[in-house]
């Protein structure tokens, strides 16, 4: 994409995302999913990876997505419109590896999000949320075999990248790409950000408006 072209789509994604958004439902199960009225980016991470806080900061808002410092709290997918009238949804999907997490309460996590997963035609990327300070784990492994798995395309999104130094974010950053590089359906760009700072969030509200615009 050209300059230019990026500049505009940054520019777009700044309007839609000070307008109207709204919290449309939670589902804890598929059979209360929304109708695929319109095309959805989903998030994903890690418990306590920082999700609540960068959605809160994509969308200028700071309650829309609870921040709990109770990981593994959320077992819902929840989604949100956005846009009057309706461009399209994001939806926050519940929070990964979470030690302490019951059995049944993992599987209920697993079941939920790889029927959604392969199922939702309206979902045109994912993106998954890794903390910068730790890079890829074994669990965000997991989760890229199952969006893999699902041939969900998604890009990954460093987070609290306020929290090192310069240098070490380009070593993450390049050590992200170096491992998701074979994998079928990653993107090959990864966006640094942090909630804290504003770092890197016109840019994901540009990835994310990118990847509704994909069909």
């Amino acid at each position: 994409m050209e300059e230019n072209e990026k500049a505009a789509l940054i520019e777009e994604a700044r309007k839609l995302f000070s307008g109207p958004i709204a919290f449309l439902k939670s589902a804890p199960t598929l059979e209360f999913l929304p109708d695929m009225a319109v095309n959805e980016v989903a998030f994903a991470g890690r418990s306590n990876v920082g999700k609540s806080s960068l959605l809160n900061a994509l969308t200028n808002r700071n309650g829309l997505a609870r921040t709990s410092n109770t990981p593994g709290r959320t077992q819902e997918l929840n989604f949100f419109d956005v846009g009057d009238p309706l461009r399209f949804r994001l939806v926050d999907m519940p929070g990964y590896g979470y030690a302490k997490a019951p059995k049944d309460i993992v599987r209920k996590w697993k079941f939920l999000v790889n029927d959604y997963l392969r199922g939702r035609a309206a979902l045109k990327r994912a993106l998954v949320l890794i903390d910068s300070r730790h890079g890829i784990k074994d669990v965000d492994n997991d989760m890229l075999d199952m969006l893999d798995g699902a041939a969900v395309s998604y890009r990954i999104v460093l987070t609290k990248a306020d929290k090192i130094k310069a240098a070490e974010l380009v070593a993450v950053t390049q050590a992200t790409a170096d491992a998701i590089r074979k994998r079928p359906a990653a993107h090959p760009e990864i966006i640094a950000t942090s909630a804290e700072k504003g770092l890197g969030v016109p840019e994901l509200r540009a990835a994310v408006l990118e990847s509704v615009m994909l069909g």
